[in-house]
């Protein structure tokens, strides 16, 4: 079982071994998830490619880059509120 402690600044430092079992390094994000009567530790990590079918069914064909553009163009002057 590993252990990190608490500094006087309320930073920890994550053990190799669970740093390696993540398979999470300098710069990326975790989440805490509340869990039972403590907290379950997630990484949150991932490429653009993990999002590959995620919009799958949602549109008959795929727009050009053209018809991108032009859908952009036109919302040009709008705003979001």
């Amino acid at each position: 079982m590993e252990e990190a402690t608490l500094t006087s600044k309320s930073q920890l430092t994550l053990p190799k071994a669970v740093r390696d079992a993540m398979g999470v390094g300098p710069g990326d994000k975790l989440r805490f998830v509340p869990a039972n009567e403590g907290f379950r530790l997630v990484a949150l990590k991932g490429d653009i490619t993990a999002l590959r079918g995620l919009f799958k069914g949602r549109r008959a064909k795929s727009l050009s880059i053209d018809e991108i553009n032009t859908a952009i163009a036109e919302m040009g002057g709008r705003t979001r509120r």
